[in-house]
């Protein structure tokens, strides 16, 4: 019944379908998984299956597959997303380290994935992350009695409304998944509710990878502060607080990175208003533009390199209401002063991971920045080793 669904599904939305395609973003991920002309065939028989959806979900597996790589072992990593599918390129395939052969493919649409079947037969683990809950993709797998994995498993508060609708629907799929690893007890719950067995709460899989830096930037002699990932709204507060601060104490440096690429213009032209030596990142080196005010990040890549000579950053899509909050544990990690907004009902988990931060409301932020000096550097609880061993453990020990 459910393949017959899906059959009527597609024929509906093959026009839609077909139309996407000539879109560049959809261009080869359209065709590669929904056209059995473009599907292409698996050169090994994978051991390990792993699927994630978008970028952030493929770059949370990488200490998982690095630790792979040195058995002899064929490893599928599937995703569905264009950023997800270039990353898992970029990170895993045609590596020259370790063992394992490692392909990379975007998921085929659930009709077409029988066409993998003869190629499983000696699959022993489907890891599945987040929420990538595809019926086709578990039952293949527990057709070839392979062990069955949902990680970094999480229901949103946004969209639990949305499951519970579909509850009757999912428990047929929860009846296909041996395994399931919660990031948070309140995830733990919500699974349950939806029929989900055999549930272990872990925490989240980014706290197993921890940051690298791509470049070595001098620490300023000047303290540096780093609102990062910020969304509209947002940086004007921060610079208001900032220059309330900077009557104070003309010493610090401000490192504004906006969230999205196309409000670096509009970030840029509202921090001339509030300081008129304000510089763009892009337009010269860190060590040029010191003698700034504000410097506005107007590249990508750079936070982690930014955290590691930040004294105190405060991190952005928290003091509104519709965007959850962000990663607080690349911050923590080089052990800055922490602080954020209340709203991080998207980042729950990996905030339990850190010590010593502070949840402030908008209203707060001047008088907190008053006393920046008086606040706990943050740091991190995980032990990474040992939950990654034990995650390991459960993947390679799976009974078929």
């Amino acid at each position: 019944m459910y393949y017959c669904l899906c059959v009527l599904l597609y024929l509906i939305a093959f026009p839609l379908l077909i139309a996407s395609s000539f879109r560049s973003k959809h261009k080869d991920s359209i065709p590669a998984r929904f056209s059995p002309l473009h599907i292409k065939t698996l050169e090994c028989e994978p051991q390990y299956w792993f699927h994630a959806c978008s970028f952030g979900e493929v770059k949370s597996l990488e200490p998982i597959i690095n630790a792979l790589k040195s058995k002899d072992s064929c490893i599928l990593i599937t995703t569905i997303t264009h950023t997800g599918f270039k990353e898992a390129k970029q990170l895993y395939e045609n590596t020259e380290q370790g063992r394992a052969r490692i392909l990379v493919r975007y998921l085929p649409f659930e009709i077409f994935l029988p066409l993998w079947s003869k190629s499983c037969k000696h699959l022993q683990s489907l890891i599945v992350t987040e929420a990538e809950m595809w019926k086709m993709l578990f039952f293949l797998a527990k057709s070839h009695n392979a062990h069955t994995m949902l990680i970094n498993a999480r229901i949103s508060t946004r969209s639990q409304k949305n499951y519970e609708y579909f509850a009757w629907f999912y428990r047929g799929i929860f009846t296909l998944i041996d395994e399931i690893l919660a990031q948070s007890q309140f995830d733990k719950e919500r699974l349950e509710q939806l029929g989900g067995k055999n549930i272990e709460v872990f925490g989240n899989l980014k706290t197993l990878n921890p940051p690298s830096l791509s470049l070595h930037y001098a620490k300023p002699s000047l303290p540096v502060f780093t609102a990062a990932s910020t969304h509209k709204g947002e940086e004007k507060l921060i610079l208001q607080a900032f220059k309330e601060y900077k009557e104070k104490d003309s010493t610090p440096l401000l490192l504004l990175a906006p969230r999205h690429p196309e409000r670096f213009k509009e970030v840029y032209e509202l921090s001339l208003e509030i300081f008129p030596r304000t510089a763009l990142f892009s337009q010269g080196s860190l060590e040029s533009c010191v003698q700034s005010d504000v410097i506005v990040i107007d590249t990508l890549g750079e936070l982690n390199n930014l955290y590691a000579i930040s004294d105190l950053v405060i991190l952005g899509g928290s003091f509104i209401q519709n965007v959850g909050g962000h990663n607080p544990f690349e911050p923590a990690f080089f052990g800055t002063k922490l602080i954020s907004g209340e709203h991080i009902f998207n980042q729950y988990t990996l905030f339990e991971e850190v010590e010593n931060y502070v949840l402030i409301p908008p209203q707060s932020l001047s008088d907190t920045l008053m006393r920046w000096k008086e606040l706990p550097s943050s740091s991190i609880k995980a032990d990474s080793k040992h939950k990654l061993d034990a995650l390991l453990q459960k993947i390679q020990n799976a009974q078929r």
